[in-house]
């Protein structure tokens, strides 16, 4: 692995980019994101729509989850990346692109066969990691592993959750607690343990300050992004 001097985790792998321009290639990334989380929006209110429907996660779902995030930006926009890839910035190393159907699928099982005995916040924590931890994407992993796992926890809670700070937002704003959690998750997965702990941890104080943000707003609050409130 090749560290990154600027602490965060960026993929490398063969490049697919369609947009050189950095100006506009910003602008296409962010109008990509609405278009991301508003797909993930309306999968979330189809599946609680349909309560008699058991949720099922499938590869599917996750490739068009992706494709939202990096369509015009990628030639590879919801297909598994064509070759190897690295992480600047992390020891871990994914596994061979022949390998990513199956783990993906592997994946999916496992949530779908823990679906009713896990914690919601459990089960979005294991998405986010896992979905890190295989790398099935040339780009835009860190995103599609955010919003697939902000679908998860809110349709195992059997809701949209409220609240305009939401989880995938607040990462985005500050990723190093985020890429600490992956790489404890990374170092017990060295030993074949599954330990998500400081994921959920995460997630769930993210979980709370997107509650606390409905809070504020009952009572008319005004707060800043701390949640510092304005008297």
């Amino acid at each position: 692995m090749v560290d990154s001097d600027d602490g965060e985790r960026h993929s490398q792998a063969e490049s697919a980019a369609v947009i050189a321009d950095p100006d506009e290639l910003a602008r296409a990334e962010a109008r990509n994101a609405l278009r991301q989380f508003d797909l993930v929006l309306r999968l979330i209110d189809e599946w609680l729509q349909t309560p008699e429907r058991k949720f099922r996660l499938r590869p599917s779902m996750i490739l068009q989850i992706h494709r939202e995030a990096l369509e015009g930006l990628s030639s590879y926009a919801g297909n598994y990346r064509p070759g190897g890839v690295e992480i600047r910035g992390s020891k871990h190393e994914p596994r061979g692109a022949h390998l990513v159907p199956e783990l993906v699928e592997d994946m999916c099982d496992f949530v779908n066969e823990n679906w009713d005995v896990k914690s919601p916040v459990f089960l979005a924590s294991y998405v986010m990691w896992r979905l890190n931890w295989i790398h099935p994407f040339s780009d835009g992993n860190g995103r599609t592993s955010r919003a697939l796992s902000y679908l998860v926890l809110c349709i195992k809670l059997g809701y949209r959750l409220p609240g305009t700070n939401t989880i995938p937002e607040q990462i985005a704003k500050n990723k190093t607690p985020y890429y600490a959690a992956l790489e404890r998750a990374d170092k017990e997965c060295e030993s074949e343990i599954i330990d998500v702990s400081c994921m959920e941890e995460l997630i769930a104080n993210y979980l709370a300050a997107q509650l606390v943000d409905v809070y504020h707003d009952a009572n008319g609050e005004e707060y800043d992004n701390g949640g510092h409130v304005f008297h």
